[in-house]
């Protein structure tokens, strides 16, 4: 899977994708990810991608012809990508991320990112090159490279070879329509805490189903829409 991420801060996006998991999964060829600098496609000497906005207001609206002329030479060079491509912008106002949505992404080949910054972008730009607006949450940000970091990192780890094997993300909170049942690990005993017996036991079947009934007990305490939604499932 490749994934195009358009910024003005690509140093941003790169430290934190280099790192850990992704950092070896591009290593190893499972995924690729390239930042282009939308600055490198103004055709203004003083490498100017924002102006006022019409109709008046405060900050600065980024211009669609640098991140045009970005978005082409993307397209340009990933002409033999033969697979799915989504061109998704960074943005408050589109739907929010889950990890339904992160699994339909991981089926595509090819994902170009639009981060926004100042006060957005042109219009005129979205509605010509842009798919789908994502959102992670209702708030608002700087810019967008850190929610396109998470939109990233949620569908990377989903694709063939990043992660050591399907268990990895099949069995863990939200995938499986729960929250995930509280873990342990050594030492056994933890400022007078011990490690749940069960656990210990060497009883899979027992063990399967005290995780079972924490996940519903926690999911039912925290996050109640999640358990509606997974018992009319």
């Amino acid at each position: 899977m490749i994934f195009d991420i358009m910024t003005l801060f690509p140093e941003l996006v790169d430290y934190v994708l280099g790192e850990s998991i992704l950092g070896r999964a591009q290593k190893s060829g499972a995924i690729e990810i390239e930042c282009h600098n939308i600055r490198d496609y103004t055709q203004d000497k003083h490498r100017r991608v924002d102006d006022t906005p019409y109709g008046g207001g405060k900050g600065m609206l980024m211009m669609a012809p640098p991140i045009y002329n970005c978005y082409e030479a993307i397209l340009k060079k990933r002409e033999n990508v033969s697979g799915e491509r989504k061109v998704i912008y960074m943005s408050p106002a589109g739907k929010i991320l889950t990890q339904e949505k992160a699994e339909v992404l991981s089926h595509c080949e090819h994902i170009v990112i639009l981060c926004g910054h100042y006060e957005g972008v042109d219009r005129r730009i979205i509605d010509e090159i842009v798919d789908e607006e994502i959102s992670i949450g209702d708030f608002v940000l700087t810019g967008g490279e850190i929610p396109a970091c998470i939109l990233v990192d949620s569908v990377a780890r989903l694709v063939d070879g990043v992660l050591a094997a399907p268990e990895c993300y099949l069995d863990e909170s939200i995938t499986g329509g729960l929250l995930e049942y509280p873990q342990y690990t050594r030492p056994y005993e933890f400022h007078g805490v011990t490690v749940p017996d069960v656990l210990i036991s060497g009883h899979h079947e027992n063990i399967d189903k005290w995780r079972k009934e924490r996940s519903i007990e926690l999911t039912k305490e925290r996050r109640p829409d999640l358990l509606e939604k997974y018992e009319r499932r």
